[in-house]
């Protein structure tokens, strides 16, 4: 008999227990509902934000590319002046409305990169110094062609030892890239002008051993018997 009562006094400490966590529960609830509200509107309004913001970005992206095709012909044909400016009267926006409307899109990053190269074209360097700098892509080659085309700015503008940072810079970046090997020697070649010379040698002589097949390579050993003799 006392054995029955204390399973039915556990039973009931037991259901007293679970009772107590439903109660205290729900008067959690009742006293902190508004806070959930809140709460659970938030995240719904995260995931439509995001939705939305998705949304939207393609789209642009979209919009972007379609103004990319009407004005590249002329890029690609020198005609610099009327790329960066577009032929409103036709309809055709220029690259610099392009990365105004859609700069922080993929298409408008790339048309930030080829407005950079424009500008360098018509030999307003600051102009595409700036613009250089502020390409921001996860794509290798446009990422380290920006940072080669800073480079080129400085070198245009005579300073020869930022060029050299930037050229070695994307020199060393991925030497998978196709360029690498004449970023070396870029770098190398401004290095030189700054009259670090023991900079430059070691960077022809690794353009030497990491780039022995290419043009680049016959180009440094060129530049390294120039500069023994000119040593002697």
């Amino acid at each position: 008999m006392l054995r029955k009562q204390k399973k039915i006094a556990q039973r009931v400490i037991k259901e007293d227990t679970l009772l107590t966590k439903y109660y205290t529960t729900q008067s959690w609830f009742e006293e902190n509902k508004k806070r959930l509200s809140t709460i659970s509107l938030v995240i719904v309004l995260a995931v439509l934000g995001a939705w939305f913001y998705i949304n939207n970005t393609r789209n642009n992206n979209e919009k972007a590319m379609n103004d990319m095709a009407k004005v590249f012909e002329y890029y690609d044909n020198g005609q610099y002046q009327v790329a960066i400016n577009g032929l409103p009267e036709k309809n055709i926006p220029g690259l610099q409305t392009i990365v105004d409307n859609y700069g922080s899109t993929k298409t408008g990053n790339l048309a930030k990169f080829y407005l950079a190269n424009a500008y360098f074209n018509i030999q307003n360097y600051d102009k595409a110094l700036e613009l250089f700098d502020g390409v921001s892509t996860s794509v290798d080659i446009v990422s380290i062609s920006a940072i080669a085309g800073e480079a080129s700015c400085y070198e245009a503008k005579g300073d020869f030892a930022q060029a050299a940072k930037f050229y070695e810079k994307a020199g060393k970046k991925s030497s998978i890239d196709p360029n690498a090997a004449d970023n070396l020697i870029c770098a190398a070649r401004n290095y030189v002008k700054t009259g670090d010379r023991a900079h430059a040698i070691e960077l022809y002589k690794l353009v030497k051993e990491e780039y022995a097949q290419s043009a680049a390579a016959r180009d440094a050993e060129r530049f390294l018997l120039e500069m023994n003799e000119s040593n002697g």
